[in-house]
């Protein structure tokens, strides 16, 4: 049964196969990761499954785990077919990002740009309003963010120096052996759980600066559902582009 859904490669690639999902041939990567409580599956926006193994886990488990889902794998592909393709223009009608929820841009008849709960009066009416919202969701960040990098940093007990709101194009947020937390504004089309996730994971270079095991355990520490805020960013990586 596995012979037939699975093409097995060499040895020095066994960690990556190629799963059979009706007539798609998907590349299937698994991941260990020593601090994952159980196995996990996602579809990537590559086209590319993957599954995460959880301390203790096997490599021919993580396939079986694969080959359940099957079905899932197949409506994440219809779910990805009918879904509609970002714009680089934002006009009335589009649908952004906002909070971790999707929302509809409007516009009234005075020119008041309106999505979620968030009024821009403009003064001229423009052909594309992304700018211009852009510059409203940047100020919105610098507002929100670095207070709530110094509430979390004072329950945990860590030193900051300082907080910058920036438009990395790469990251979503980064700390410097000075102290210097610098988050992405676009932190604030996320949800609560995701911010404060990325905060938190910089926090925790105040006291291990790299990205080992001892990083990565002060993370859980801080952040036990970490793997779901990481989860949410890979599926929405497109929001740094």
């Amino acid at each position: 049964m596995l012979e037939r859904l699975f093409n097995f490669k060499s040895p020095s690639e066994s960690r990556t196969e190629t799963l059979m999902v009706g007539a798609r041939a998907v590349p299937l990567l698994m991941v260990r990761h020593p601090r994952a409580r159980r196995y996990l599956l996602r579809l990537r926006p590559d086209g590319k499954a993957r599954v995460t193994i959880p301390h203790g886990g096997t490599i021919a488990a993580a396939k079986e785990f694969a080959l359940r889902n099957v079905g899932w794998l197949e409506q994440q592909f219809q779910r990805l077919a009918t879904r509609p393709t970002s714009s680089r223009v934002w006009n009335p009608g589009s649908e952004i990002y906002f909070r971790g929820g999707q929302v509809r841009i409007e516009m009234d008849a005075a020119g008041t740009i309106c999505f979620g709960t968030e009024r821009i009066a403009t003064v001229n009416v423009v052909a594309d309003l992304r700018p211009v919202i852009e510059k409203y969701l940047r100020c919105l960040a610098s507002q929100e963010l670095p207070p709530r990098v110094m509430e979390l940093a004072m329950q945990h007990g860590i030193s900051v120096t300082r907080v910058t709101v920036r438009n990395q194009k790469s990251r979503w947020g980064s700390c410097s052996r000075r102290g210097t937390i610098s988050l992405n504004w676009r932190l604030i089309q996320s949800p609560a759980s995701v911010r404060d996730y990325i905060i938190l994971h910089e926090l925790g270079h105040r006291r291990q600066m790299n990205h080992s095991d001892k990083f990565w355990q002060e993370v859980a520490r801080l952040c036990p559902d970490y793997l779901e805020a990481e989860r949410w960013l890979k599926q929405h990586v497109q929001l740094l582009r």
